[in-house]
């Protein structure tokens, strides 16, 4: 899973779980600094993942509700800035 690629291919939930546990690993310590950077690394990767999913997923959820007879939408909140974690 180590490529960009790779990554890009994940569901969500597949890219959430494993960005769950590159947080436990870093949290944990116990690594050396290169692989604490490799970590790194791929978790920017994982989050920009599930925030692309994140978003297609508010577009379908958009085009549901405007394709709906009478149903009102307002847009969904813009999503956290990159320094902030997922709810």
């Amino acid at each position: 899973m180590s490529n960009p690629e790779s990554i890009g291919n994940l569901s969500f939930e597949e890219a959430l779980k494993s960005l769950e546990s590159i947080v436990e690993t870093l949290e944990g310590g116990g690594i050396p600094l290169s692989g604490l950077v490799n970590e790194y690394e791929k978790g920017t990767q994982l989050l920009e993942t599930c925030r692309k999913r994140l978003g297609e997923a508010e577009l379908r959820i958009e085009k549901v509700c405007k394709s709906q007879e009478g149903i009102q939408t307002e847009p969904m909140p813009d999503m956290p800035a990159s320094n902030q974690p997922l709810a």
